[in-house]
């Protein structure tokens, strides 16, 4: 029997709220801030180690680096403490229309939930994110 991948999400942020730059200058933060259930859910179940990818909203709407979750404390299940630090800058930055026109994301919460500003990917659509 071989060990489950490892989970990958994408976490959203305002760049005016919180930017790619405020996170290269930090280099690890607790990512805070999360109200939706079904985000604070995901960030819940996250383990050390867990990959995802850097997301700005706004007017930007693209993908720009990969992070890793450094530690998880989900002893307040309603205010997970998951702290996470920076990975390496995209190759190609992926926009927001780029990831409508891509298959992959069909269905995707990523564009059926757009307000989830966490939200979980398949390894195919991670591995996407790096090509």
């Amino acid at each position: 029997m071989y060990p489950a991948p490892m989970a990958c999400f994408l976490f959203k942020t305002e760049p005016d709220v919180y930017s790619f730059d405020d996170f290269l200058r930090d280099r690890e933060t607790i990512w805070d801030g999360v109200t939706n259930p079904t985000a604070v859910k995901h960030l819940r179940e996250m383990k050390p180690g867990t990959k995802w990818i850097f997301y700005h909203t706004g007017d930007e709407r693209t993908a720009v680096r990969t992070g890793a979750v450094v530690s998880v404390d989900a002893s307040n299940p309603k205010v997970p403490i998951v702290k996470v630090k920076a990975g390496k800058r995209l190759k190609h930055p992926k926009t927001l229309a780029s990831i409508k026109a891509e298959p992959l994301f069909a269905g995707s919460p990523l564009l059926v939930i757009g307000r989830l500003s966490v939200v979980p990917l398949t390894q195919g659509q991670w591995n996407w994110f790096l090509a």
